[in-house]
């Protein structure tokens, strides 16, 4: 049973910000117990301060014993445009019945800048750069790291690393309040 919602936005400026992601995903989570492991699928690049987003949430991530959680895409193995595809077979093969959470930078609107996003559905990775690349999850975060425009990879190179830090911290610390309150 899917959760209510298909997309929320939440601002990151917002000190209560971390404390809804959390409740959103506790509802998520719930609603897809039927799946015996996690998987947090984290895309993006180190070498982009933008696309960033991914391995700094998995790297983050990483340091904790989280039960039935496995984390894929760290600042030392990111998954990327080149490995994407390789990267979701590994995953299929060695976690068939897993409940897929992808997490990737995005772009945006002015007014979304700094805002989080939390959807029920698929993720489309390098959608914002005009890159085809697979859908992947069965739901997906991101996190709105700078405007959407006509130079969207020039925009991900330039993106001020505050705010895709600030966006890695909320991010982060609510996917952990979450799944520690699923143990």
């Amino acid at each position: 049973m899917r959760p209510t919602f298909s997309t929320i936005y939440l601002d990151s400026k917002d000190s209560f910000c971390t404390f809804q992601l959390q409740s959103h995903l506790e509802e998520l989570f719930n609603n897809y117990s039927s799946y015996k492991n996690i998987v947090i699928m984290c895309i993006g690049s180190d070498r982009s301060t933008g696309d960033s987003l991914g391995p700094l949430i998995g790297y983050k991530l990483q340091k904790y014993s989280l039960k039935h959680v496995n984390i894929y895409g760290t600042l030392d193995n990111p998954i990327h445009a080149g490995n994407i595809n390789e990267k979701i077979s590994e995953i299929r093969r060695l976690h068939p019945n897993a409940f897929i959470l992808a997490i990737d930078a995005s772009l945006g609107q002015k007014e979304h800048l700094g805002f989080v996003t939390l959807s029920n559905c698929p993720l489309r990775p390098g959608l914002g750069v005009k890159k085809e690349l697979p859908s992947v999850g069965h739901a997906h975060i991101t996190g709105i790291v700078n405007l959407s425009g006509g130079m969207d990879s020039l925009l991900l190179q330039t993106t001020k690393l505050s705010n895709v830090m600030k966006l890695a911290d909320t991010i982060s610390k609510a996917l952990l309040y979450s799944l520690y309150s699923l143990s």
